[in-house]
């Protein structure tokens, strides 16, 4: 009798539940999602101690699919420093823009950030001081795909607006570096410094005026003054 009951209602189950093949992930979204968690895994144990294994673990996927995405440990490290090099820079521009060269710059910088956009972007500076300072290999990731690519890009779109005749630049990388400079050393909170600024509002104003005094630098001269 019980045996009957459980097979009626598996019966009413099977009826109740969509036919069809269970939803995909595609490999973009998987890849989101591992990264994203591997991320956690980064700011809670460090490099050295997050294992791929655990990543697989976390993410609740097979080791299998996690090497065909990622086939090691640093091609992942990589992925998310490219993705917060997308935080910190809003770069490539739309094609179509028209901004204001300074509006422009506040963008692509987003100065504006919310609070949590910021406790992410500190995080993954902290861990990046950290693992920079144990080994030379993360230091260079970071350089090769963080900040050395960051001011390439930046540095290519001073050269077209150059190239726009919006603004007048002798050296686009050293202007590219000159600006992240000023706007990162303000904008990111280091860990062991004490913070620069009593409130956000005084690091914003900060901020467009360092914006303000470059753009004043590169406006185009008329008459040669």
């Amino acid at each position: 009798m019980l045996t009957k009951e459980r097979t009626a209602k598996a019966d009413q189950a099977a009826t109740r539940r969509p036919r069809g093949r269970p939803k995909t992930v595609s490999d973009d979204e998987r890849r989101a999602e591992i990264v994203r968690e591997a991320r956690a895994i980064f700011y809670e144990l460090g490099y050295a101690g997050t294992t791929m294994d655990l990543v697989a673990t976390r993410c609740r996927i097979s080791k299998q699919t996690l090497y065909r995405l990622f086939p090691s440990k640093t091609d992942l490290f990589v992925a998310i420093i490219v993705e917060h090099r997308a935080s910190m820079l809003a770069l490539p521009r739309p094609e179509d823009e028209n901004l204001p060269f300074d509006k422009a710059l506040e963008q692509i910088f987003m100065i504006d950030i919310d609070e949590d956009q910021e406790r992410e972007r500190d995080a993954f500076i902290h861990l990046a001081i950290s693992e920079s300072q144990q080994s030379p290999e993360i230091a260079m990731l970071l350089h090769t795909y963080g900040g050395k690519q960051s001011q390439l890009m930046l540095a290519d779109w001073l050269l077209e607006q150059q190239r726009r005749g919006v603004i007048e630049i002798a050296d686009a990388a050293s202007g590219a570096r000159m600006l992240m400079s000023m706007i990162f050393d303000a904008m990111i909170s280091r860990p062991g410094r004490p913070k620069d600024w009593t409130d956000r509002e005084m690091r914003l104003r900060h901020l467009r005026h360092c914006i303000a005094i470059f753009t004043a630098g590169v406006r185009p001269r008329k008459d040669g003054c």
